[in-house]
């Protein structure tokens, strides 16, 4: 009789423990989904500007905590100060697109502008000056969800190739055969996979502090939450759950896999305090870069920000090297 009540006790331990481990899991990936569906959508509420993570009662910031902040949409504030003209492009999904088309005098070429997760076309207006002072039309235009374009749901970098494609396209339709592309961290990430999808040959290619995948970007927004402890776990979870809501494999997700099919000249810049892109990401990337004829610039001042303010004086000697070799 002992023998079997012994059994039977360690019998409900390990049913309990499975159990528990069950219920840890569950919970761990209903908080992923969340957290997934809330970095893949904005929100075009002005309240949500001033929420702090650290407000409100203890009830509320746990509830944040388990399935994320709602991120609100970045409105278009700068515009550009010289004349421009207003573009619209509609992607396959009906999603209205917008954009600024600014030429520059006698110019030599175009330089299409994608800017970063969470940001729009606004943002990017004094690398746009740098560019027509070089001699650069330029097009900047607001991602899917952003700025002033349609819709609420944005899939990381996957899907807004299609932008590019159509920006590319339209710049072609001109006549312009120079056509260059610049991007900034989710943009730079946007505009390598739009080289990939649609076989693009732009003449040249600027990238600032792309991620190296989407388990990477994802890991760093855990640190920047406050899950540095289980960023590998956060990383994974989130971006399983992000690619399954937005109808893609978020694990394929990977600029290292699109920049290979690069072939012409590649800049590619990155802040050394960069607190969401690490040193061995960009390195990565650099490696993986198709073409021959790459460079890689550290800014050895700068974190996650615009390169072209923080240290203006080193972005406008690399740049204007790199354009007029």
């Amino acid at each position: 009789m002992p023998r079997i009540v012994k059994k039977s006790a360690g019998r409900k331990i390990v049913v309990w423990i499975f159990r528990v481990l069950v219920f840890q899991l569950l919970l761990i990936n209903i908080s992923s989904a969340f957290h997934a569906y809330r970095f893949t959508h904005f929100y075009a509420d002005e309240a949500l500007r001033d929420q702090q993570a650290s407000s409100g009662t203890i009830f509320l910031r746990t509830w944040r905590l388990i399935v994320g902040k709602k991120y609100p949409r970045s409105p278009v504030i700068y515009t550009p100060n010289v004349a421009y003209d207003s573009v619209h492009f509609t992607l396959k999904n009906g999603v209205k697109i917008n954009g600024w088309y600014i030429k520059a005098d006698s110019a030599i070429g175009t330089v299409i502008m994608i800017h970063g997760l969470g940001s729009n076309k606004g943002h990017p207006l004094n690398e746009a000056s740098e560019f027509r002072a070089l001699g650069y039309n330029t097009l900047l235009i607001d991602l899917r969800a952003h700025g002033t374009s349609e819709g609420e749901a944005f899939s990381l970098g996957y899907k807004e190739s299609e932008e590019v494609k159509l920006a590319y396209d339209y710049i072609s339709s001109k006549g312009e055969k120079t056509i260059l592309l610049w991007g900034m961290s989710m943009g730079a990430v946007v505009i390598a996979k739009a080289v990939y999808d649609y076989d693009l040959k732009p003449s040249k290619v600027i990238f600032e502090m792309p991620f190296a995948s989407l388990n990477h970007h994802l890991r760093s927004r855990a640190r920047m939450l406050g899950f540095e402890a289980a960023e590998k776990p956060f990383g994974f979870f989130v971006t399983f759950w992000a690619g399954l809501e937005q109808g893609y494999w978020g694990f394929r997700h990977q600029t290292t896999n699109y920049v290979t099919r690069l072939e012409c000249p590649v800049l590619l810049q990155w802040g050394a305090q960069d607190q969401y892109v690490k040193e061995k990401e960009i390195k990565e990337v650099f490696a993986k870069i198709g073409s021959e004829k790459k460079k890689l610039v550290v800014y050895e001042n700068s974190g996650h920000v615009p390169l072209c303010w923080s240290e203006n004086e080193k972005w406008q000697k690399e740049v204007t090297a790199f354009l007029q070799q």
